[in-house]
């Protein structure tokens, strides 16, 4: 019989990694069901530290390419999970949207990082136009973070969906303002 891969609950949090349950491990569901593996949840912790507050990319271009990888990869929960952040730092509903959609809809700067986003989904390579395109936009390192973040939100979408780890309570029924 195969293992169920449920969000762990406090009372199953695995002692090895006690110190991460109330940061960021303990807060969402996928790394509640990441915890299943202490080492590798240890593990990520770095790169999400830098993906998430470390990148050069600024916090809505970091948004248009992770919710472009969570509608390409079909992850409703990082897709769901995303809007929210993206109205958190003042995207705009329409634009949010305007993501999921063809790129002629976008502005040009989104739509450089959405076409190396889909370039990096369809064929695993950001050839050089759209790393030419994405150095204007964000310098040399900011090509590396757009490839970094599309592999790390790839690598939750493959969880989220392998293990249909429910949206988060708090992005699925958020309370009324």
């Amino acid at each position: 019989m195969a293992k169920d891969y449920k969000p762990l609950s406090d009372a199953e949090w695995p002692a090895g990694i006690a110190d991460m349950k109330d940061g960021f491990a303990g807060g969402l569901n996928v790394y509640r069901v990441m915890a299943h593996h202490p080492a590798l949840l240890r593990a990520w912790a770095g790169l999400r530290d830098h993906i998430v507050h470390h990148s050069v990319l600024l916090p809505d271009q970091r948004e248009v390419v992770i919710l472009r990888a969570g509608h390409r990869l079909q992850a409703a929960y990082e897709w769901a999970h995303h809007v929210s952040r993206a109205r958190a730092v003042g995207m705009e509903e329409a634009r949010i949207m305007s993501i999921a959609g063809p790129v002629a809809a976008m502005t040009p700067a989104d739509a450089a990082f959405v076409n190396a986003v889909d370039a990096l989904i369809d064929h695993a390579c950001l050839a050089a136009p759209a790393r030419t395109g994405l150095e204007q936009l964000t310098g040399p390192q900011g090509v590396l973070d757009v490839i970094a973040t599309v592999g790390f939100y790839s690598t939750l979408a493959y969880i989220v969906k392998s293990f249909d780890v429910p949206i988060d309570a708090f992005i699925a029924n958020p309370p009324e303002p």
